[in-house]
């Protein structure tokens, strides 16, 4: 039962740690254009190249 005074604690420090994360990620805009990132490679549109 002891153990539990020590294992509460950190199973919260590590929610908080990947819940940091998630908001980390979404401040940084990872979520922003999933399919534009998923198709920007395989459209012309998005070539770098200038078009003759």
């Amino acid at each position: 039962m002891n153990v539990l005074v020590f294992l509460i604690p950190v199973s919260v420090g590590l929610g908080l740690l990947g819940l940091g994360a998630f908001v980390w990620t979404i401040a940084k805009g990872q979520y922003d254009d999933p399919e534009g990132s998923r198709q920007r490679p395989l459209d012309d549109r998005f070539d770098d190249a200038p078009k003759p």
